[in-house]
């Protein structure tokens, strides 16, 4: 129904054209009458318009639906490219875009007495080109130091603009990024890679039915987050090459984004570490919560399996804590009060040791 009437809008414009263009064919003919000298007044009558409006009408109304397909192509074309653009880039971009012109009417205000009028159009041209895209660019590129709160506080800057938080496969498969959400403690944009979401389907798919469960649990955690959660959550479309490793691209994608990694991978803390790259390591953030075994408490514990040395037996807590118990060796299934002797923490989790009461 939409094609066939932006078709009939098309026809009506070409009808109004050819009248048009057929006046202005006549204006000129009448200026210098000496191209057609005689009689060209017989056929420059009303059934001229007319035959000109027909023919006009005819050739709009046939290449109708290649305008229509063509418009319909580049707004979605256009559309594609703005769902890759996140609303943090817009809002600057816009910004910048309204700052460079105003600099732009500013600048070309000297050159408008120019005796020249096609230097100062071609002046004034490049002045309003380079000074939006410049503005555009700058705003983007330094958006994370632009601070809305100082504008409205004296501009003394107390207010300070928030990273962006980029969330890595394994803290989606993790889940608990969603409990941690819904305390309300974060508060800025959660950015989720399209590469961590290809990822994540890959493992959703994957025939190993541990791998599969895993990856279905990641996509119903983003669900979760994107549905039930007040937060700001972006998926971000990237263009880097597939050939780099995921992590590689998270590693990328932050310090582009001036954002901060949201990851339980040890290995990845490590590297975005040596790499200047923000990390929120979700077991660090478990274990300052944790209530802290101190050595010399007792606590109920049940051996699960033998320990790597000769001596030790395993066992945990609820939360999934291990317990080293030394003498616990050929006792799995048994339960001991034991003591806390020491306590290890690391970024990859705690670890305690103890000893049989």
């Amino acid at each position: 129904m939409i094609k066939k009437t932006a078709r009939l809008v098309i026809t009506a414009l070409g009808l109004a054209a050819g009248v048009g263009i057929w006046a202005s064919v006549i204006r000129y003919i009448d200026s210098r009458p000496i191209l057609l000298p005689g009689s060209y007044h017989d056929w420059t009558g009303p059934l001229s318009y007319i035959i000109a409006s027909l023919l006009f009408g005819i050739i709009f109304f046939l290449i109708a639906p290649f305008v229509i397909n063509g418009f319909t192509l580049l707004i979605r074309n256009i559309e594609k490219r703005l769902a890759k653009i996140s609303m943090s880039d817009i809002v600057p971009g816009v910004m910048g875009l309204i700052v460079g012109l105003l600099i732009s009417y500013l600048l070309s205000g000297l050159i408008k007495n120019s005796p020249a009028s096609w230097l100062t159009f071609t002046i004034t041209a490049l002045i309003y080109i380079t000074f939006a895209f410049l503005g555009i660019r700058i705003a983007v590129n330094r958006k994370n130091e632009i601070s809305f709160g100082s504008m409205f506080e004296g501009g003394k800057g107390r207010h300070k603009a928030l990273h962006p938080l980029i969330l890595d496969t394994s803290v989606i498969i993790d889940g608990r990024i969603y409990d941690i959400c819904k305390t309300g403690i974060i508060d800025g944009t959660l950015v989720i890679p399209d590469f961590v979401l290809v990822e994540l389907r890959h493992i959703a798919d994957s025939a190993d039915d541990l791998k599969r469960s895993r990856g279905r649990r990641g996509l119903d955690v983003l669900n979760m987050i994107q549905k039930e959660l007040d937060l700001n959550v972006t998926i971000k479309q990237t263009d880097y090459e597939d050939s780099m490793e995921v992590d590689s691209k998270l590693l990328k994608l932050a310090h582009d984004l001036s954002g901060k990694i949201v990851t339980n991978d040890f290995n990845l803390n490590k590297v975005a570490t040596v790499q200047g790259v923000g990390v929120v390591n979700i077991n660090d953030l478990a274990n300052a919560v944790k209530p802290i075994a101190l050595p010399g408490e007792t606590m109920t514990v049940t051996i699960i399996k033998d320990g790597k040395e000769p001596t030790q037996g395993i066992a945990y807590l609820d939360d999934g804590t291990m317990i080293v118990v030394e003498d616990g060796k050929g006792k799995v299934g048994k339960t001991f009060k034991v003591i806390v002797t020491s306590v290890l923490q690391t970024s990859a989790g705690r670890m305690i040791f103890a000893r049989i009461a």
